[in-house]
């Protein structure tokens, strides 16, 4: 029988309970236990595919081409899993199964409502129990509950919430259904009063209290703090909130947080967490690439200077492009400091004063007509003097048209995104996404997931891929498998017009034909990507490319 985690928080939103489900994750695995995280937010959108990455930073793909939360970029992270669409759910998703099922007539007549209904669908997808079409059908891929030793289940938002309710009513149900085999674990704030020079326990017991309130016992309090916690403090707060000392367990700012898990066991998170389902606790784990990891981290002392050119001045907008540069740098022995230019400020005349100092440019992904202009003038920047460049997805379309005006001499090539009359659009609507863009439905129908990519021999990206257990090399071409989101792609009508003119376009699906990179041989490092690399780098298997990208870099 699977045991599950739920993972709550109170006081404000922000804390880190991404952070902390992926940290228990690990610390389960270390032991042997098969683990899955899964994301349960409260809003009603059904996916984030259509937010704006201010409203709700990045939107992170699975490989079976569900796009989700952000956390679920923490989870891979840190354990290594490859979620799926079982692995984040919405308010949306839940209500729009229940509804279907309704006009199918399946309830018999009966009345709709948020109890049992929507409370029941919550459970059933928190038992991992299966995820069902609108035909109510199994999906492929799907998993069960018996598949794992353990499944984490983190709920967004905070206690108290009026849409996270029906949330909490169905853990409310779980806990004394499941009995000994659910826990839970809340994270709250403490903050510190400077002006007192006092750390505050009262918002964590009204966050507690609020949860009392609803039925619902926290089994394990974190206490996320910015200053250590004493014993008296902890004492305090299990003393107010009804949980054992041992069970208080505080989350301080760290340097990283890949220091999270290691700080989760030194207070023995991990141990408290096997108690409480009535499992023998054994031998604490050594977690040793992990610490060799956090290791290699510390020590590091040079710097390596990469712009990110992008529209979005917001840190989680390009999270995890952020993290995948930071793990290559480690590995390198080095340490990556991303500066932001934002594509909107940049033209022929300031962009060698923006790019000035930077050993290395990523243009980033992203969707419509702002700043496009400025990613193609540092597209040109870095081309003509020789600066190692990534364009991930819409960054790699800015290089093609950069390339194709000032190379191939097609001043208006533009993509059909942006300029639906160019006489040379290198860069053009996919055929099966015209009818989504022409009055269709846009959310959820881009390219998404996972595609194969065969690699150029001999090619630079072959190279970088070759060591990596990525790379199947199967009688011939190098096969790789990464993930896409996007409704254009690279013109094959103006391929012969590119290879002959030094770009190569040394990655294509198999399958549909589609141009998946193209890289410049005569520079130092000029690669572009349609696939989104950045969603399979991993602490302890930091992403092939980005490996590549830092070493020519330095």
């Amino acid at each position: 029988m699977s045991k599950y985690i739920f993972v709550t928080g109170g006081v404000v939103s922000s804390l880190g309970k991404g952070i902390i489900s992926s940290s228990i994750g690990k610390l389960l695995q270390a032991r042997g236990y098969s683990v899955t995280i899964q994301k349960f937010d409260p809003y009603i959108n059904i996916d984030p595919g259509t937010l704006n990455p201010y409203e709700h930073g990045e939107c992170y793909v699975t490989e079976d081409g569900m796009e989700t939360d952000l956390d679920l970029g923490h989870y891979e992270r840190f354990t290594g899993i490859r979620t799926t669409r079982d692995n984040s759910v919405t308010t949306g998703r839940i209500y729009k199964t229940v509804i279907d099922r309704e006009r199918r007539g399946d309830y018999l007549g009966r009345t709709i409502q948020v109890v049992p209904h929507i409370t029941d669908e919550i459970k059933r997808r928190m038992l991992r129990a299966g995820d069902f079409d609108a035909n109510n059908q199994r999906q492929a891929g799907g998993s069960t509950s018996n598949t794992f030793d353990f499944i984490i289940t983190e709920v967004g938002g905070t206690i108290g919430d009026i849409e996270s309710a029906p949330f909490m009513e169905a853990i409310r149900q779980l806990r004394w259904e499941l009995g000994r085999d659910a826990v839970c674990v809340h994270l709250t704030y403490v903050p510190y009063l400077k002006a007192a020079s006092e750390l505050k326990t009262k918002p964590t017991q009204h966050s507690v209290k609020e949860m009392q309130g609803m039925g619902i016992q926290p089994d394990i309090l974190i206490l996320r703090t910015e200053k250590h916690l004493s014993d008296n403090v902890r004492m305090k707060v299990a003393s107010f909130c009804n949980v054992e000392l041992e069970c208080v367990v505080q989350s301080e700012d760290l340097p990283s947080i890949y220091e999270v898990p290691v700080n989760m066991q030194r207070q023995g998170l991990d141990a408290a967490l096997l108690r409480k389902f009535g499992i023998p606790v054994g031998e604490t784990p050594a977690l040793g690439p992990w610490r060799n990891f956090l290791e290699k981290q510390r020590k590091l002392t040079k710097e390596l200077h990469v712009a990110l050119v992008g529209k979005y001045d917001l840190q989680d907008a390009y999270k995890s492009i952020r993290e995948s540069l930071s793990l290559a740098g480690v590995y390198e022995d080095v340490k990556v400091k991303i500066e932001f230019v934002n594509s909107e400020h940049i033209d022929e005349s300031n962009v060698a004063e923006q790019l000035s100092g930077m050993q290395g440019v990523l243009i980033c992904p992203g969707f419509g007509h702002r700043g496009i202009e400025g990613k193609i003038v540092a597209a040109h920047y870095t081309r003509t003097h020789g600066i190692p460049t990534l364009g991930i997805c819409l960054g790699m379309q800015m290089m093609v048209i950069e390339f194709a005006r000032n190379v191939l001499h097609f001043t208006d090539a533009n993509s059909t995104e942006m300029d639906r009359h160019t006489t040379h659009p290198v860069i053009d609507i996919m055929e099966e996404q015209k009818q989504n863009v022409n009055g269709g439905t846009m959310g959820g129908t881009m390219r998404l997931g996972a595609y194969r990519c065969s690699l150029r021999a001999g090619s630079r990206v072959a190279t970088a891929y070759a060591p990596s257990s990525q790379c199947a090399v199967a009688d011939g071409p190098s096969f790789i498998s990464e993930r896409h989101r996007h409704r254009y792609e690279f013109n094959n009508k103006y391929e012969q017009d590119y290879e002959q003119n030094g770009m190569q376009c040394t990655g294509r699906n198999p399958e549909s034909d589609l141009v998946e990179i193209v890289e410049v041989a005569e520079h130092p490092w000029y690669v572009g990507v349609q696939f989104h690399p950045e969603y399979s780098s991993t602490v302890l298997h930091p992403h092939p490319l980005f490996m590549d990208f830092v070493k020519h870099c330095l």
